[in-house]
């Protein structure tokens, strides 16, 4: 792989920063204090977001997750964030 390169590279193609932190800025409050649990369903949803390069551009899919049944409660795709 090292010697033929990664075969999901594009070549010449930049990617795209997506969080650009500012250590100044005021952070929002964690109402859960770092503990993800939930003794029913729809207690809690948690949300991740991935970028995935294609050959038009990039495509965007946030998931979101019920933390009850570690299960995706759904997945937007999108060119755009």
């Amino acid at each position: 792989m090292r010697e033929s390169g990664p075969s999901w590279a594009l070549p010449g193609k930049q990617y795209e920063r997506t969080t650009v932190s500012d250590e100044a800025a005021r952070r929002p409050s964690d109402l859960f204090q770092r503990r993800f649990g939930a003794t029913r369903p729809d207690q809690l949803w948690v949300a991740d977001l991935t970028y995935v390069p294609t050959w038009s551009g990039f495509a965007y899919v946030p998931f979101i997750t019920d933390v009850y049944s570690r299960r995706i409660v759904g997945w937007p795709v999108s060119n755009s964030l």
